[in-house]
């Protein structure tokens, strides 16, 4: 079993550990109080974790809650509170971000590893330590910082590690090796995380991946649909679309019911059996490394 897969299984104990730290003293002081605008950014994995956490905080009426990559933050704007992820902490563009906030800005860094250059700048460290990967591609990390910030907002996260447990054990929805495309599908918060899952198919496995807000679908991706491809969703499909779907000859991978955090291990499950069946080492994904770190001249556009 490679490293990668080990991290994948690791995560209902990696979300348990998250959600008790979630209701830790230091913990609560440092996330946003409710009411107030937060920004949220991270760049890759944790862009798409920073866009379900801000989906998920603004629809509790907590306050606006806005999330960015972390190199297309607008600055014009102003924000008394930023959320930054960073598994290791020296990602270039969130260190960069935050290293430029205006002094009264209060900035909470979700990372894996305490001493970094985006801790050095961060105002408040939340350490998700125990979730640190050896993997380029990111797994644990990312859902467990997820798992803390819908702690803190009082989500039941017991109900979505046991749902992950199974997850961890059910045939996979779809047959690897068998499709040349997978669209993955969200609403609310799991727009986030169907880019993450289709994130997780690139990286992993070199194959075409897409992910849209699920009533987009109709408006254009819907085009490529056809036998020999898939539409995954991470919760359920807006009326008539499934119908619409299949009509095109496209499979839907059957994850009814299933919470979507649980749906989103599936998917990382699938992109490793993907992997493997094209040869590939998940361990050592192409043109990929666990952090990007830019030079000086490579910060500017």
């Amino acid at each position: 079993m490679n490293r990668t897969t080990k991290e994948i299984e690791s995560q209902p104990a990696c979300w348990r550990r998250a959600a008790k730290l979630a209701a830790e003293p230091g913990t609560v002081a440092a996330l946003p109080e409710r009411g107030a605008d937060v920004a949220v950014a991270g760049c890759g994995t944790s862009f798409y974790i920073a866009q379900a956490y801000a989906a998920l905080r603004e629809a509790r009426g907590l306050g606006r809650t806005d999330a960015f990559a972390a190199s297309e933050f607008p600055t014009m704007r102003s924000y008394p509170d930023l959320v930054a992820i960073s598994r290791s902490g020296t990602t270039s563009e969130v260190a960069a971000l935050l290293a430029g906030l205006p002094a009264q800005t209060r900035s909470v860094l979700l990372t894996a590893v305490a001493d970094s250059p985006c801790a050095r700048h961060a105002r408040e460290v939340i350490l998700l330590d125990f979730a640190d990967e050896e993997s380029v591609v990111q797994t644990r990390f990312a859902t467990s910082a997820l798992v803390l910030l819908q702690a803190a907002l009082g989500d039941d996260t017991e109900a979505a590690a046991r749902a992950a447990e199974a997850a961890l054990a059910a045939a996979l929805p779809l047959e690897p090796g068998t499709l040349d495309q997978i669209t993955f599908l969200g609403t609310g918060w799991t727009v986030g995380l169907a880019s993450e899952a289709a994130l997780k198919l690139r990286e992993s496995a070199q194959a075409w991946a897409e992910a849209y807000p699920a009533m987009e679908y109709r408006h254009g991706p819907i085009g490529i649909a056809q036998r020999g491809r898939a539409v995954w969703p991470l919760g359920p499909l807006p009326a008539g679309l499934a119908d619409e779907i299949l009509a095109t000859g496209a499979q839907i991978a059957d994850t009814a019911g299933l919470e979507p955090l649980a749906a989103l291990v599936l998917a990382q499950r699938y992109a490793a059996a993907e992997a493997a069946y094209r040869g590939l080492d998940q361990d050592r994904p192409r043109n990929l490394t666990r952090s990007v770190i830019l030079s000086a001249g490579e910060m500017t556009s």
